[in-house]
């Protein structure tokens, strides 16, 4: 039971077209609260990191050129849900930050995330609030880590609602201009797991220079 889970689970990620366009004749426009809920969740809570986004994102998108859900509609819920996902992760972060600075181990999040977040935040100061809608899992920690760090709150909507726009922007219209390209529409699961890649690269990168500076230290 297990396997057939995960194997469904893997399955619904990597053929987001297939199964957004059954649902939405199944749900019709309930598939908009749908889609608001996962982008919500996926920014929002930081125990559901491996939501899918960039790829919900453009599979939606190019679902939209095809005429099966209505492009200007699901623009402004995306932006929505990303920039009230944010606003509730660092609300979270900005009350409970005491409990998780004097903890070693928390039960719903990796210190290991939250402490790659931390090295992030270092290194790239509040634009990581608009760096971070572009790779995944520090894209859900980021915003619980502004709110533990007690960043001001004008400051941090501000970037919230520049990176949630300009994410959503992004990854949808590229959906919307190159999802329905044949070799691209023929190919999208490997499209998906190329885009999963290429937003892990950064992720990558960091991991293997702390690395290679902790074995040179």
């Amino acid at each position: 039971m297990g396997a057939n889970r995960v194997s469904t689970i893997i399955d619904v990620f990597l053929h987001l077209d297939q199964h957004i366009a059954g649902y939405m004749n199944e749900y019709g426009v309930w598939i908009y609260v749908i889609l608001f809920a996962i982008i919500f969740c996926e920014t929002g809570l930081v125990v559901l990191p491996f939501l899918p986004g960039d790829s919900l994102l453009f599979a939606t998108g190019a679902l939209a050129a095809s005429g099966s859900i209505h492009l200007l509609p699901i623009f402004l819920i995306f932006c929505v849900a990303a920039i009230a996902g944010d606003t509730l992760n660092y609300t979270i972060g900005h009350y409970s930050g005491n409990k998780v600075e004097a903890r070693e181990k928390l039960f719903f999040v990796k210190r290991e995330s939250l402490d790659k977040t931390n090295r992030f935040f270092d290194k790239h100061g509040s634009a990581t609030i608009i760096l971070s809608r572009f790779i995944p899992i520090i894209r859900t920690f980021a915003p619980f880590t502004a709110g533990v760090g007690k960043m001001p709150y004008a400051k941090f909507l501000s970037y919230n609602v520049i990176g949630g726009i300009l994410w959503v922007s992004i990854a949808l219209f590229a959906g919307y201009f190159f999802g329905n390209i044949p070799v691209i529409k023929d190919n999208f699961s490997v499209l998906v797991l190329g885009i999963v890649a290429v937003s892990l690269l950064p992720v990558a990168f960091a991991f293997v220079k702390n690395k290679w500076t902790a074995l040179k230290g």
